[in-house]
């Protein structure tokens, strides 16, 4: 199989073919998620079930089910692992929708539009703790490890990118410090426990953390490309969201290097809070695609994602590996 990222003629990534494939295995996990969201206290099975059941493809636990499907695992304990990852994913989102006081998520209202601030945030609270308990009864310690370590490292990345807010003279080498953190590890963390439950080599561990991480990468630089070149609809967000919150992702940070003095002027404005109407995101808009900066983003999104499938090579080929495959060209893919 070639390890080369492309979209054949036609044909249009998919992650059908891995959701296909570990489906059965999903179900487990989602029984785990549904007893663990459980409470006494009413609003919090609510609150969550609005996220969790809110229309996202469960990326990162599917991942952790492809990795242990690709190692051969054939125990249960990566269900409780995977339903930790997604209950991190759930928590961080929740968290995100707060500080970033977005509107939508997946196309509905976000928890904190309908429930308030003070609940989604100590919602995710009650998910990061049970987060931890499914950690715990997966029963290794070398998984407990990761998993909690990327929480810390998402974390990190939160506060790294919400002191970067509005701050045009933002390095690119942050930016990326901030998406390794803030997407990337737990990608990484997802992959990598699958190879760690299955007690398999530490070449095989490696490879499944670099799949994922770069995986992430390439997935979060397409995000950030797309909201200035999608709509709601699509983005299950709205469009210029990260525009007018101030957020210096790369294609503004392309934008304002490769700008002359006016161009310069409007970014600074625009970041800085003092431009946010329709009008002014028409115009980012078009200055990101006068620069190339949101084609340049793609590029370096491609670039991440050929890494990615070029860490699967030590694995022997099989459908599992071909849909892990598909499954970043389908990232990278959601640009197009």
């Amino acid at each position: 199989m070639s390890a080369t990222l492309h979209r054949l003629p036609g044909h249009t990534p998919s992650l059908d073919p891995m959701i296909g494939l570990v489906a059965a295995d999903m179900d487990h996990v989602n029984a785990v998620i549904v007893e663990r969201m459980r409470s006494e206290i009413p609003l919090i099975p609510e609150l969550a079930g609005h996220l969790i059941a809110g229309g996202g493809k469960r990326m990162r636990p599917m991942l952790t089910l492809a990795g242990a499907q690709l190692v051969g695992y054939g125990g249960d304990r990566h269900h409780l692992l995977a339903a930790a990852v997604e209950f991190i994913h759930t928590a961080t989102l929740l968290h995100d929708d707060v500080v970033d006081g977005s509107d939508l998520r997946r196309g509905k209202r976000t928890a904190n539009i309908i429930w308030g601030n003070p609940a989604s945030v100590l919602v995710g609270d009650f998910l990061f703790s049970r987060s931890f308990e499914l950690m715990v009864a997966g029963g290794n310690m070398r998984a407990l490890e990761i998993l909690s370590n990327a929480s810390a490292v998402i974390a990190e990345g939160e506060v790294n990118q919400l002191t970067a807010a509005r701050r045009v003279d933002l390095p690119e080498e942050r930016y990326l410090d901030i998406i390794h953190a803030k997407t990337a590890a737990l990608f990484a963390a997802a992959c990598r426990i699958a190879a760690v439950v299955a007690e398999r080599p530490a070449a095989e561990e490696q490879a499944l953390d670099s799949y994922g991480r770069n995986l992430g990468i390439a997935f979060q630089l397409v995000d950030d490309a797309i909201d200035y070149t999608s709509d709601a609809g699509t983005m299950g967000k709205d469009a210029g969201d990260d525009f007018r919150e101030g957020k210096m992702t790369l294609p503004v940070i392309l934008a304002y290097a490769r700008g002359g003095d006016e161009e310069r002027a409007f970014w600074r404005d625009a970041v800085e809070g003092r431009r946010s109407s329709d009008t002014d995101f028409a115009q980012a808009i078009d200055l990101v695609r006068r620069t190339r900066a949101v084609d340049d983003t793609l590029a370096r999104a491609r670039h991440y994602g050929q890494r990615a499938i070029e860490s699967l090579a030590i694995f022997a080929d099989s459908p599992i590996k071909d849909a892990m495959v598909e499954a970043v060209e389908f990232a990278v893919a959601r640009a197009y």
